[in-house]
Formats: structure tokens, C-alpha cells, sequence
């Protein structure tokens, strides 16, 4: 008996089993070809009978970070934070 478990949980390169919990393994290979990464938040999908996809949602932060580099000259941000960090003058009345 414990060679047929030991068949029975041999895994083949590719695939994963769901569990009794709704669970799956997604193989190291699959994630790392998709681009996608421990923390990611992906959407479900079903696509038909027996299929399902997975879909890393897209934050729009990510998206832009870095598209405006070089935009300002070099130092123009550090001297507006400190701008900001220093005490306002109150308005004259």
C-alpha cells in the first residue's frame, strides 16, 4: 500500500493537484515565465469548462513610477522637500 501512495503523489513537471482546502501550488517555472511574484494580487477568471486563469492586477503607481526621470534638474526636488519641511510664514493681514 504505501507504493501506491508514493505513485499516487509523484508529481508530473507542469501540473499541480487542488487540495481539499481549494489550494494549489503554482510550479517556480510557470510564476518566473509570467512575471509574476510571491505577493503579487491576481485576478480569477474562468475561461470554459475546466480552465482558469490567473491575471496579476496592475496598480497604476506602478505603471508610472520612474516615467518622469530627468524631468526636473538634478537637486530641484531635494530643495522643494525642504521648502516644505521648513516653517510657513504666516500671510500678512
Amino acid at each position: 500500500m504505501v507504493e501506491v501512495k508514493n505513485a499516487e503523489r509523484e508529481r508530473r513537471k507542469g501540473f499541480t493537484r487542488l487540495s481539499a482546502k481549494n489550494q494549489a501550488t503554482i510550479p517556480v517555472e510557470v510564476l518566473r515565465a509570467a512575471g509574476v511574484r510571491s505577493g503579487d494580487e491576481l485576478r480569477v477568471r474562468v475561461l470554459g469548462p475546466g480552465k482558469i486563469a490567473l491575471e496579476r492586477e496592475r496598480m497604476s503607481v506602478d505603471d508610472f513610477a520612474g516615467a518622469l526621470t530627468g524631468t526636473f534638474p538634478p537637486g530641484f526636488l531635494k530643495e522643494l522637500r525642504e521648502e516644505w519641511e521648513s516653517p510657513s510664514l504666516t500671510p500678512a493681514s
